[in-house]
């Protein structure tokens, strides 16, 4: 069962971590009583309280079994679809919830996360809310609550190789996530909390220079530029706001922004969402650009006309006036008046679609 986003017309779905917490549930519940509750309910923040079919039970001695298929909406989930599964043993007394990383699921091998390092990538919100399960299901049939709880996800491990888990040191699979339990389609939440974490994991590794880049030309224009790990590289896409924000409150030493012209561009006009569905290159701005550095009336006219922000670029290159300097500069101030004075120096890089260097600040 999903539900609509309010005012989008789209499927809200749920997130990994409340498909584990139903399919714990069931589980349990199977081994105090010998029958699986499907569909399987739990409770979520903001009152809600969703039904889960189970796609698999198992009920063996001493252990117990359910899986549920991930439904994220309408959200571009890379985990929609995937089986999420978990096997419910009983634990020692007096231990209460015990967490294992079954098939699919990631192991934390650095530090900087929200968890230590050895243990399975299940995030803290989803780890309450299934000990709030297990106690619930404990006090309705009579258990203890100790049990062991092994999460896995159907080729979790080949799926995982298209999030940042292998940067952030996530090993072996995909994490298991969710705040709210919620997948709002397009929130792109995912993504923003995984910059905080590459932030946060730079951070612990002790490197003083990260960059943050819209894509994979820029990023390897960047390692180029200044041999950076890769565990110092953000992959920022289009969330130019999440990383500054991130940093003003918890900075490193030096910032370089690496991205292409069309998305600098926008940056240097204060946008901090660089989606070209949510904000759009100005060539009237380009135009001044131009024009305020000394540019002649007909190179400001033929980028005020411009198809593309590289179009623009090429005109004042044939035109020997350096367009993506002046793009830099101001992106860099964007970014400079958003850390709001933090202890980060901020360099930028502007690069056309080949990745050739075309501007600098």
């Amino acid at each position: 069962m999903t539900t609509a986003a309010e005012g989008t017309g789209l499927r809200s779905g749920w997130t990994t971590g409340a498909c584990a917490t139903a399919a714990t549930t069931a589980a349990y519940t199977a081994l105090l009583t010998g029958e699986f509750p499907d569909p399987v309910t739990i409770d979520l923040p903001h009152d809600r309280h969703p039904a889960f079919a189970l796609a698999t039970e198992l009920l063996e001695p001493g252990t117990a079994s359910a899986g549920v298929v991930k439904d994220a909406g309408d959200d571009p989930d890379v985990t929609h679809g995937a089986l999420v599964s978990v096997r419910v043993t009983h634990g020692v007394p007096g231990a209460g919830v015990a967490f294992r990383a079954g098939e699919g699921v990631g192991t934390v091998t650095k530090p900087g996360l929200p968890l230590d390092v050895g243990e399975p990538a299940i995030n803290p919100m989803p780890r309450q809310f299934i000990r709030e399960h297990v106690a619930a299901v404990a006090a309705r049939h009579g258990g203890t609550g100790d049990v062991v709880v092994e999460v896995s996800v159907e080729h979790g491990a080949e799926l995982a190789r298209r999030t940042w888990n292998p940067r952030l040191g996530i090993l072996g699979g995909l994490s298991i996530l969710g705040t709210t339990g919620v997948v709002v389609p397009y929130s792109c939440s995912a993504w923003i909390d995984s910059i905080r974490r590459g932030i946060d994991v730079a951070r612990a590794a002790g490197y003083r220079h990260v960059a943050a880049c819209t894509g994979s030309t820029s990023e390897r224009v960047a390692i180029e530029q200044h041999e950076l790990p890769e565990d110092a590289l953000l992959d920022m896409g289009d969330f130019a706001g999440a990383v500054l924000k991130y940093l003003r409150r918890h900075p490193v030493d030096r910032l370089t922004i690496a991205g292409g012209i069309g998305k600098l561009a926008k940056l240097a006009d204060g946008h901090l969402d660089l989606h070209s569905g949510r904000s759009q290159v100005s060539f009237e701005s380009l135009a001044a650009r131009v024009r305020d550095a000394g540019g002649p009336p007909g190179l400001v006219a033929g980028v005020r006309a411009a198809n593309t922000a590289l179009d623009a670029l090429r005109q004042c290159e044939a035109a020997g006036l350096p367009l993506g300097d002046l793009v830099a500069a101001a992106a860099r101030e964007t970014a400079l008046g958003v850390l709001r004075g933090a202890p980060v120096t901020v360099d930028v890089i502007v690069i056309d679609r080949a990745g050739t260097v075309v501007g600098t600040a």
